[in-house]
């Protein structure tokens, strides 16, 4: 039996600018950070070797792999000729909120794979190849930080380069001040579903756009802004890049804020936080707000949303128990 852990991430600033169609005209960028939640995978040999047993949301018994309806799994497991296995995958959190779910549990099934047969992989062979699987094989319209999020786990500052590398630089900053981050940043679950793929998709396509290139490029920079604000431990610039940040991914494309997410967002402003953002593609799920913590109590009274308590993790997708099996 082999389990892999592998986390999910926030995202503070310069989403959307890994997604091709902009970073291969202009260089994008992300500062990001995995997060103590995860999503856990479980492979060992199912009792009958001729069926293959996956348990998620749903369940699936098949004889041939190729009749699996879950896409990522049947992917991957096709392009191992993996079968006779049992595979189950569980989570901290449901699909679809923003803190990139998909990702996180393709470099996690990865993970496992390889692990079950005995292969030592790299964090940036484990990104490298789930963005190969998501978005090369499948099709997905998605960008490439989340695969790399969850690979490397940590507090990154993530470029993507127009010849497809990425550079994933870890940020350095005194340890109080990470302390303070952690402390200063609280989500709240809006319980609004999103389709993230349907957002990217019109994201990607408005990439013809000037006046949308103009602001995802302003992002990028934002992005960088706050790389070096963290760097110079000055957290006072935190909250208002972030609050810009979101003010100009809120327009990259119809679908990524409605009526109720800009009023949570006017509450929070007036009752303690100093800026936020919906995470992931938008449209729903989680929002992050950048609130000192003296005003915290507040900030959670005037919203009446639920909490979810989270702190930094550092480790990215990692293998945290192999059993007893005679590798292939």
């Amino acid at each position: 039996m082999i389990i892999t852990k592998t986390p999910f991430r926030i995202s503070f600033c310069g989403g959307g600018s890994d997604l091709s169609s902009f970073y291969r005209q202009h260089e994008g960028c992300v500062l990001s950070t995995s997060i103590n939640k995860y999503c856990y995978i479980v492979i060992h040999p199912y009792f009958d070797e001729h069926q293959t047993l996956l348990k998620y949301s749903q369940t699936e018994l098949v004889d041939d792999i190729r009749d699996i309806q879950h896409r990522i799994f049947r992917c991957v497991l096709d392009d191992y000729g993996l079968h006779g296995v049992e595979i189950v995958s569980t989570a901290d959190v449901p699909a679809g909120t923003g803190l990139g779910s998909s990702s996180t549990f393709t470099v996690g099934l990865l993970h496992a794979v390889n692990s079950y047969h005995g292969k030592f992989v790299s964090k940036g062979w484990l990104a490298k190849e789930a963005c190969k699987v998501e978005i090369e094989k499948l099709g997905s319209p998605i960008g490439k930080q989340d695969q790399y999020a969850a690979a490397f786990g940590g507090l990154n500052f993530i470029r993507f380069h127009a010849d497809e590398s990425v550079s994933v630089e870890p940020i350095v900053m005194q340890p109080e001040t990470y302390r303070r981050l952690d402390a200063n940043l609280i989500l709240f679950y809006t319980g609004l579903k999103h389709d993230a793929n349907a957002i990217l998709s019109k994201q990607s396509a408005n990439m013809s756009q000037t006046d949308k290139v103009a602001s995802l490029r302003a992002m990028t920079q934002l992005a960088r802004d706050m790389k070096a604000a963290l760097e110079a431990n000055d957290l006072s610039s935190f909250g208002r890049i972030l609050d810009e940040g979101w003010q100009r991914k809120r327009t990259l494309a119809n679908g990524i804020t409605r009526p109720e997410i800009d009023a949570i967002y006017a509450k929070a402003m007036r009752s303690g936080a100093l800026g936020g953002k919906l995470l992931g593609a938008g449209g729903g799920g989680f929002f992050l707000f950048y609130c000192e913590q003296e005003q915290q109590e507040r900030l959670r009274a005037a919203l009446g949303l639920r909490a979810f308590d989270f702190h930094f993790e550092r480790d990215g997708s990692s293998v945290i128990y192999i059993g007893d099996k005679y590798w292939d």
